[in-house]
């Protein structure tokens, strides 16, 4: 490998091993170490593909002291492989400081693809999601938690949330209450065998769940929320960007269609809106010739 080594972000399964691809198992095998964020869990991964490597703990509270001896490692030519405990490092997990961290020394970093939460659960709940945002987790407090949930109202796109499932049905409640008209989802225990995805408006979804948390067992596994898009009428639209937006796109000679089309959907609106206010910006610029 040369003077240099390798830093090795790895996507690791979320539930089922068999998510795991070859690259994944073939990273392992070439690693000098693998960083992860509980020796228990990595171990018993890397036991089930029949794979011994050494493991050192590098979780939320430690990662940041060993940052400057990991990168001194990877430049002394150790190839490095670094993971959470489950689905891909740098969400909800410290990875992506150690990740700007060997950027900015200029050091090789390479990504092995493996399976995302948010993604699965996206793609799982059946919501629009050709714009969406990852949250990760809510703050903790329920004043917070529904501050938060505000802020996030005028996002224009599907919302992505990781919750505990103790936590779960009581999160929901909050975003009920924020989000009255709109479908959410709650998806848990991804890609196992009891996996299961909960769709309704969100008030009769945060009903489902507080039933589901009261019956014997409660609410079991990792738990993602999907949070549908707000309505055009719903979501407060930032006029003068919109403006600006359109004044680019004629001045780029851009169809007015293609235009209209195009700034609907970034902006959440009708296209038959959009489409009218083109038109006048159009007729405008022309009388001010």
């Amino acid at each position: 490998m040369g003077a240099c080594g390798m830093l090795s972000i790895v996507g690791t399964p979320i539930g089922n091993l068999s998510d795991a691809s070859p690259r994944v198992i073939e990273t392992f095998k070439m690693a000098d170490v693998v960083l992860c964020e509980d020796t228990r869990v990595t171990s018993k991964l890397l036991v089930s593909f029949g794979i011994h490597v050494p493991l050192e703990r590098a979780d939320e509270h430690v990662l940041a002291s060993k940052v400057p001896s990991i990168l001194e490692r990877v430049s002394s030519g150790q190839h490095i492989a670094f993971v959470s405990d489950a689905g891909m490092p740098g969400l909800s997990d410290p990875g992506q400081r150690l990740v700007d961290a060997a950027r900015s020394s200029g050091l090789p970093v390479e990504v092995i693809p493996g399976p995302s939460a948010a993604i699965c659960a996206l793609v799982a709940s059946g919501i629009p999601m050709s714009r969406f945002f990852f949250e990760g987790f809510l703050p903790r407090k329920a004043a917070a938690q529904r501050k938060r949930l505000l802020e996030l109202s005028g996002i224009p796109g599907a919302l992505v949330i990781y919750e505990s499932p103790k936590r779960v049905a009581s999160t929901l409640q909050n975003v009920a209450e924020a989000f009255p008209d709109r479908q959410a989802a709650l998806v848990r225990e991804l890609t196992k065998v009891h996996e299961e995805v909960l769709r309704d408006k969100a008030p009769r979804l945060a009903k489902m769940a507080s039933e589901r948390a009261a019956a014997p067992g409660g609410i079991r596994g990792e738990c993602v929320i999907v949070i549908g898009p707000p309505k055009s009428n719903e979501a407060p639209v930032d006029e003068g960007n919109l403006a600006r937006e359109i004044q680019a796109g004629l001045a780029d000679h851009e169809s007015k269609s293609t235009l209209a089309r195009r700034l609907a959907k970034e902006f959440c609106l009708s296209k038959s809106e959009v489409y009218n206010l083109v038109l006048k910006q159009a007729q405008e610029d022309k009388a001010a010739l």
